[in-house]
């Protein structure tokens, strides 16, 4: 399957990368927008790039390697972007991206249980699951051991789901009769604690649900931020700052980061508003549909 970095054309225009600058791809996966602005950069120009996912990192290896720019990338968390910047010398950064999308190869091809459409693993880590460390969370941790109040909280806030505690209910009584172990199972569980018409409407009625897992598992908004502060210590003056999002939790905590900063005298919106996909992108990659691109340019 290609990989389509998002709302590309409208990064490169808003990033505006110069030749010889540093830029940090916080969120490398198959490299699609690094190899873009890679070629902006060009031969005196450094690309350093962070992913959790190791197979998207060798994936981004090859994407890059006939670019004409430095390249370094760091299998890394990128809420601990700092240590890994420190390792490489401590560098100013004139360009940073965040594309928090969640990649299609993610989805379909990953095996983890990201995908409610076909029966895998009930992982939802974005690192390989041979990598995870005894003990580490995973969605079948959750789903089978976490108490039903702690299910409708992280239901209800992170996937803004309107039937959050059915759900959870649901939840409880079915590993009581069995261990949930697959998306499968999870699938029906659902299914079962939701109305007929939420069931077919055009969202997929575990979209939520899973969303929700995932955020939870992989510490997504926390990691964010943590990041955001993180990366904005390191942006030298001039430098910009572009994070896409793809969910209303993401899109308020950047919301909110980026207007304090433009309050302290210390950030200028390069996009006074959300920049969204065209149409016709969207026709092309319907998962972009609700991609919202963000920059932001340090000013003191």
């Amino acid at each position: 399957m290609t990989h389509r970095p998002v709302l590309l054309q409208e990064v490169l225009a808003g990033l505006a990368p110069e030749p010889g600058e540093i830029f940090l791809d916080a969120t490398i996966n198959r490299g699609g927008h690094a190899r873009a602005i890679a070629e902006r950069l060009g031969p005196r120009g450094r690309l350093i790039g962070l992913d959790r996912d190791r197979e998207a990192l060798a994936e981004a290896a090859v994407t890059l390697a006939t670019g004409p720019s430095s390249v370094k990338l760091v299998e890394s968390n990128f809420a601990d972007l700092a240590t890994v910047l420190d390792q490489l010398g401590g560098p100013r950064i004139d360009l940073a991206l965040f594309d928090l999308g969640f990649s299609s190869e993610q989805m379909d091809e990953s095996r983890r249980g990201f995908s409610f459409r076909r029966d895998e693993p009930l992982y939802m880590t974005f690192g390989a699951p041979a990598a995870l460390a005894p003990g580490a969370l995973t969605a079948a941790a959750i789903v089978n051991t976490w108490p039903e109040a702690a299910l409708v909280k992280i239901f209800r806030e992170y996937g803004e789901e309107k039937f959050a505690g059915p759900i959870a209910r649901a939840i409880v009584a079915a590993r009581g009769r069995e261990h949930l172990v697959g998306t499968g199972q999870l699938v029906k569980v659902i299914e079962s604690a939701v109305p007929a018409g939420y069931r077919h409407r055009r969202l997929h009625f575990a979209t939520k649900t899973f969303q929700a897992l995932r955020i939870a598992v992989n510490d997504e908004l926390g990691s964010l931020e943590r990041a955001l502060p993180a990366v904005w210590s390191r942006l030298a003056l001039g430098g910009r700052l572009g994070v896409i999002s793809f969910h209303s939790l993401e899109a308020r905590l950047v919301k909110n980061f980026f207007r304090n900063l433009v309050k302290e005298g210390q950030g200028e919106l390069v996009t006074p508003r959300a920049v969204k996909p065209s149409p016709a992108e969207v026709k092309r990659n319907p998962r972009a549909r609700s991609a919202q691109l963000r920059i932001i340019k340090k000013i003191s």
